[in-house]
């Protein structure tokens, strides 16, 4: 399975984070309705303008299989949970809510 995590001011903004393409590492740990996440950065990775949205961000984790369709999972960042530790390049924050959907399902088909 491939595995892409976007990071993104709201829900049709700019993205911040593609994993695809910015190189990232990151961990999302589960405990009851709450998801929390770990985002280590690389140092060419300008987050300036994440921080200054950072109340406004959406997550979306895109699980690629071979044998089935995509499935896309929509998480809501919770209020005040986004923190940045400069030194490390940790992203944390925590999302209170999740979607998980099939977008294959979805739309116009011929």
């Amino acid at each position: 399975m491939k595995e892409t995590l976007l990071i993104k001011h709201a829900v049709g903004g700019r993205t911040f984070v593609d994993s695809s393409k910015h190189g990232v590492h990151y961990h999302i740990g589960q405990a009851a309705d709450l998801w929390a996440f770990t985002v280590t950065t690389p140092p060419e990775l300008d987050l300036g303008n994440l921080l200054a949205w950072k109340e406004e961000l959406n997550v979306f984790l895109f699980q690629e299989h071979e044998d089935k369709p995509t499935v896309k999972i929509w998480f809501y960042v919770q209020e005040q949970s986004v923190s940045f530790q400069a030194d490390e390049r940790k992203l944390a924050f925590k999302a209170k809510a999740m979607i998980e959907y099939i977008p294959h399902n979805y739309g116009y088909k011929l």
